[in-house]
């Protein structure tokens, strides 16, 4: 069993009703210990040979490795875009107890494994 590794996890939503609705949900279906609902962006990028530009807003997502399949699954069926920015990054270090956190409020509600460090 691989050891769980907390994870950044970035996407853009093209309004924040959208975003804000995204973010709810991960968060409730304990997917997301926490979704930070960024400001708008002016984004450019290369989409089938053009250069396109829009004004999106981001999301950074705290997760862990052990949901991380389960979120990107509901990201995809949630998001507008065609091809949507899903990109997880390992946390390499970070406060423990936040750390811990992340972990606690990711747990899936049937799993039945020691949670005594977690903060409450």
């Amino acid at each position: 069993m691989r050891p769980v590794t907390t994870l950044l996890v970035l996407t853009n939503l093209p309004d924040r009703p959208s975003a804000e609705a995204l973010a709810s949900e991960l968060v409730e279906a304990r997917l997301a210990a926490c979704v930070n609902v960024l400001a708008p962006c002016h984004s450019v990028y290369r989409w089938r040979g053009a250069v396109e530009t829009a004004n999106e807003v981001p999301l950074l997502i705290k997760t862990t490795s052990e949901r991380y399949a389960a979120l990107e699954t509901m990201i995809r069926s949630r998001h507008p875009y065609e091809l949507p920015e899903v990109i997880a990054l390992p946390i390499a270090d970070g406060l423990p107890d936040y750390l811990a956190w992340v972990a606690a409020e990711t747990r899936h509600p049937d799993h039945h494994g020691d949670n005594q460090d977690a903060p409450q």
